[in-house]
């Protein structure tokens, strides 16, 4: 009866769906007002359908991807391979815990070591969850392997960082904002300028675990630090038995032109954190990698999650890394994004300070007299382009890498109208 009683209404509301009028734009976005915290400030507009790096809003408005879910549809929306891995795995299995086994995981565990030229590879869910992995690795690792101190680890970060937004990583954020009200804040780190070596050197003590960085700073602007930069950071950090350790959730995997940002310089980390694409956009997956020596030091009970490896995820995450090598997405992302880089330094306005970026992350820093970034982006999205500020005056583009040079085009063009 009590079963009965559940699935009634249940079956109530499929029919009342099945029969019911798709609510607008406006009265979806009313909703996830009323029903929603106040934690973003999205463009307004509702999305409804993609294909590609095409999307539709629920009044069957075409308009281009620019964002690409911050980096994480390199591959596109709905690429058919990963869809294909997806529905097969849910008809097999989805889910079995950590507890037991599963005939995905140890396949793509493989295929993400083998890729990355790592070693040791743990799974997780959102890339904030690797960050927190690699934050773990190192300061066990600090202890077991090189002796510091019990608890008195210490982690050096750059200004203007963006790892995640759980307690311990807003804990050596330097916005405020992401700080702010979430105290008592997490002790271990310290704040160097992002792009300055000697900073580094100069900042590394008896302590020191570890260097977390991003090779480009994503949320701070697409910040690329200077040439010699990562180079340096290699030799500083196996000077001083240092570990680097490179969030590249957002750089890695043909994003920047290249498989990984760090091979731009000739370096090789020895922990690495991916997520957002590694997915293809389709589940939250994410991994930690680095060599037997530093993953090593995790022992049964250490660290975990129920759904970090689950077969479904592994499965997805085996597809979309399979796409990324077959379809050549960095070389795609190279040429295609030199091409669009050269056509932004065209750009004649009085309003665009300057052009960044590598690959297909790009951004236009405006000058400050131009006045906002997110009224450009609104003024794009009336015309069929999505893209989105960060901070006050940057406008980031980082469309699908799967873009046709065409699509390019047509974007530019409307970029030019809204800054030219």
């Amino acid at each position: 009866m009590l079963v009965r009683r559940f699935l009634l209404p249940f079956r109530a509301l499929q029919l009342q769906s099945e029969v019911q009028i798709m609510p607008s734009s406006k009265e979806i976005i009313e909703l996830t007002e009323r029903y929603g915290a106040n934690n973003y400030h999205p463009l307004p507009v509702v999305i409804s359908s993609a294909e590609g790096a095409w999307v539709f809003d629920c009044e069957g408005k075409k308009y281009l991807d620019f964002l690409s879910a911050y980096s994480a549809v390199n591959q596109g929306h709905r690429h058919p391979v990963i869809i294909k891995a997806l529905k097969e795995q849910a008809d097999r299995l989805t889910l079995t815990s950590r507890a037991f086994h599963n005939d995905q995981l140890g396949h793509f565990l493989q295929q993400a070591c083998e890729l990355s030229g790592m070693e040791m590879a743990l799974p997780m869910n959102t890339g904030a969850e690797a960050v927190e992995t690699a934050v773990k690795a190192v300061r066990k690792w600090g202890y077991t392997v090189k002796g510091v101190e019990p608890d008195s680890a210490e982690i050096i970060c750059c200004d203007g960082n963006f790892h995640g937004r759980t307690t311990t990583v807003v804990s050596f954020s330097s916005e405020e904002q992401y700080r702010e009200g979430f105290g008592p804040h997490t002790p271990g780190f310290k704040l160097i300028p992002y792009g300055d070596a000697d900073a580094l050197e100069k900042a590394i003590g008896p302590n020191t675990v570890a260097f977390l960085v991003e090779p480009i700073q994503g949320e701070a602007g697409v910040v690329v630090p200077p040439d010699d930069f990562l180079g340096r950071v290699r030799e500083i950090c196996n000077r001083h038995n240092v570990l680097l350790a490179l969030d590249e959730i957002q750089t890695g995997l043909g994003r920047t032109g290249k498989m990984f940002c760090f091979e731009h310089y000739g370096i090789r980390p020895d922990v690495l954190m991916l997520g957002k694409a590694i997915s293809g956009g389709v589940l939250p997956v994410s991994v930690a990698l680095a060599s037997k020596e530093i993953m090593g030091v995790f022992n049964p009970g250490d660290h975990g999650s129920t759904f970090g490896g689950c077969p479904i995820g592994a499965a997805v995450a085996r597809a979309a890394l399979g796409v990324i090598v077959d379809e050549e997405l960095p070389q795609r992302a190279a040429e295609l994004g030199g091409e669009f880089m050269h056509k932004l330094e065209s750009l004649r306005s009085g309003k665009v300070e300057l052009v960044r970026g590598k690959g297909l992350l790009l951004a236009v820093v405006l000058k400050e007299s131009a006045g906002s970034a997110r009224s450009y982006c609104e003024q794009l999205k009336e015309k069929g382009l999505l893209c989105k500020e960060t901070h006050h005056n940057i406008i980031r583009f980082a469309p699908p890498l799967v873009i046709e040079k065409a699509d390019l085009d047509w974007a530019f063009e409307r970029i030019k109208e809204v800054l030219g």
